[in-house]
């Protein structure tokens, strides 16, 4: 169970989506420092080629925003970030959901429930 294609997929999820809600959270912490550059965290392309090839496992990676800056060389847009920690929040709960059934499940599997 531990070693499946799902659970790690779930997992690499998890942890893709816990770095993104620190750098949101990062982001809007430093919406007036001047020339600071939003990061953003890119991983469902990646996981998604990884379970298509069976591994599932992927590692989440920040990467700076492209998105033009403001006059004092800040880019990060405040409406842009809370959309993106509602989506990412939704997203964890979601993922939390699905290792919850997993367990469940192994629970039920071992007479244990």
């Amino acid at each position: 169970m531990f070693d499946s294609v799902s659970f790690d997929a779930v997992s690499s999820a998890l942890d893709g989506l816990a770095l993104r809600q620190r750098v949101i959270a990062n982001n809007v912490a430093n919406i007036n420092t001047p020339n600071f550059l939003a990061g953003r965290v890119e991983f469902e392309d990646a996981l998604a080629a990884a379970v298509s090839d069976g591994t599932g496992a992927v590692v989440a990676t920040q990467d700076e925003s492209l998105e033009p800056t403001n006059t004092n060389g800040n880019n990060v847009n405040l409406d842009s970030e809370t959309l993106q920690n509602v989506d990412t929040n939704l997203r964890y709960q979601l993922a939390t959901q699905a290792v919850d059934q997993e367990f469940s499940l192994m629970r039920i599997a071992l007479g244990n429930s």
